[in-house]
């Protein structure tokens, strides 16, 4: 034995049986304040919770649910046919208390203008997603709550196009689960993200959702701060920064109204597709897109193009102006008391900003050439040239299908829309004509309708909020559907958990 341990033998405050000594304890026993079955007697409830005996602590820490007082709870809608459920609802609307600890490791970058669907099991789980909607850093995303799990899900989507991201909450595994995940996968568009709700802390299960395309998985004790952070690190990961899909709309001459068909087509992708958009107006001298919907913001493009050093995510979203709940616009100055000369640099760096806001940004061209526009035209997602039946506009489509075609060989040939078809009393080309000449028929074709569209641009209004059953409003519905990928959807119904928060 060394004369170190015949030292804490002899040592009256330390003890083989004592894990380790507290500075504070050894002051008292040295003062004569307690003595060591004082010690002992004050640690026991300490060492009762400490010791898991054969248990997994891990386990336990997920079947422990932790106990805090609940803030007051939330002023709520009282529907009678709900009132049974709603009342269980609001008692689960206590937030962090419920759902384990509050986590703040989370962004304070607000996740862009995305569409999130839930469908929970259980109404707890489905206050908790409606509490983390609430917050700030998912003010600009669109959340719907509904019951039902998987089967609602894959009900709702066999004719309807899925949101950005799905949350769904199912209590299955092994070959059940699978088998509904397949047939969700059936209906689910390849750009969803889906997050799939478990009860099973299972690394098997875990391993193989993801080889299946799920891309998060979480199980309970939750918090809202835990779906925030997760839907956060699907859309902000700086490795995979989220980007908007661009789709530029430019003339093949002045005047065959390629904004118009911009604006009304941005306003179908919002409004009938229940998909978020920014609409930049590109024309900085003459753009119309804040007339036509009736804006006339204090700062414009022209601002962020100045200084496109200083844009960052929260003075853009000043910039932008909300149109609609889905649809912002970023509109143009509009005056000729500057000249508007920025380099193609200073557009890449803007329109790359903005991409980061929504799923889709229109932009609309100005009918000019210079090398920005070149530029935008080619790092486009999507291109749809407006076209008048004459000849110019014949032969200027022309030169920018080749131009397109050329450098962008991997990517499909742009959308061609024949606007003012059938003036009265005007020698036109023929459809036809035109489609042999470009190599592929006309997406759309619009009649001249003066007096419709007139109409609507005196109003500050689109084409569908005028007249909705028009042949027009059908056009834009159509050509917004085959720019976006995405399919035409019913307004959405109220659903129990939005009746029961006042969504």
């Amino acid at each position: 034995m060394t004369d170190a341990n015949r030292a804490m033998k002899q040592d009256p405050f330390l003890d083989d049986d004592d894990p380790f000594l507290d500075a504070a304890d050894v002051e008292r026993l040295l003062l004569g304040e307690a003595t060591r079955e004082d010690m002992n007697r004050a640690r026991a409830p300490e060492q009762a919770v400490d010791d898991f005996g054969d248990e997994d602590p891990f386990l336990a820490e997920t079947e422990i649910e932790p106990a805090a007082a609940a803030p007051a709870p939330q002023q709520r809608v009282v529907d009678p046919v709900f009132e049974d459920v709603q009342d269980e609802v609001a008692s689960l609307q206590v937030g962090e208390a419920l759902y384990g600890e509050v986590d703040n490791d989370v962004s304070d970058q607000p996740v862009p203008r995305i569409s999130v669907g839930a469908f929970c099991e259980r109404p707890e789980t489905g206050a908790l997603i409606h509490n983390a909607a609430n917050d700030r850093r998912l003010a600009k995303a669109h959340v719907t709550v509904e019951l039902g799990g998987l089967p609602a899900a894959i009900e709702r989507y066999h004719d309807e196009t899925t949101p950005n991201l799905l949350i769904i909450e199912s209590g299955m595994r092994g070959r059940g689960l699978f088998d509904q995940l397949e047939e969700l996968a059936g209906v689910c568009d390849p750009e969803t993200k889906v997050i799939i709700v478990g009860a099973a802390n299972d690394i098997s299960l875990y391993r193989e959702l993801m080889k299946r395309g799920v891309s998060e998985y979480l199980v309970p004790p939750m918090t809202p701060m835990h779906v925030i952070r997760t839907i956060s690190e699907l859309f902000l990961d700086p490795d995979q920064p989220f980007a908007g899909k661009t789709i530029a709309f430019i003339g093949a001459k002045g005047g065959v109204g390629s904004s118009t068909i911009a604006h009304n087509c941005a306003w179908a992708m919002t409004e009938g597709m229940q998909s978020d958009a920014v609409l930049v107006d590109l024309d900085l001298s003459f753009g119309t897109a804040g007339l036509d919907f009736n804006q006339d913001p204090a700062q414009t493009l022209g601002d962020a193009l100045a200084e496109p050093d200083r844009l960052d995510d929260a003075l853009l979203d000043r910039l932008l102006v909300r149109c609609t709940d889905r649809l912002s616009l970023f509109s143009a100055p509009a005056t000729l008391d500057k000249e508007w000369d920025f380099n193609a640099n200073s557009y890449e760096m803007v329109l790359e900003k903005v991409r980061r806001q929504a799923p889709y940004v229109a932009l609309d061209l100005p009918h000019m050439w210079t090398p920005w526009v070149k530029q935008t035209l080619l790092a486009a997602d999507q291109v749809v040239v407006t076209v008048a039946p004459d000849l110019a506009s014949l032969r200027n489509a022309k030169n920018l299908f080749d131009l397109v075609a050329g450098a962008r060989p991997n990517d499909e040939p742009p959308r061609v829309v024949i606007n003012m078809a059938g003036m009265p009393k005007r020698p036109e080309i023929p459809v036809k004509d035109f489609a042999e000449a470009l190599g592929t028929p006309p997406t759309l074709v619009l009649p001249f309708e003066p007096q419709l569209f007139g109409k609507a641009a005196n109003n500050g209004q689109m084409i569908t909020e005028l007249e909705p059953k028009s042949k027009a409003a059908e056009g834009f519905s159509h050509l917004a559907s085959l720019v976006s990928g995405r399919t035409p959807v019913a307004p959405p119904k109220r659903s129990l958990i939005a009746k029961l928060f006042g969504g």
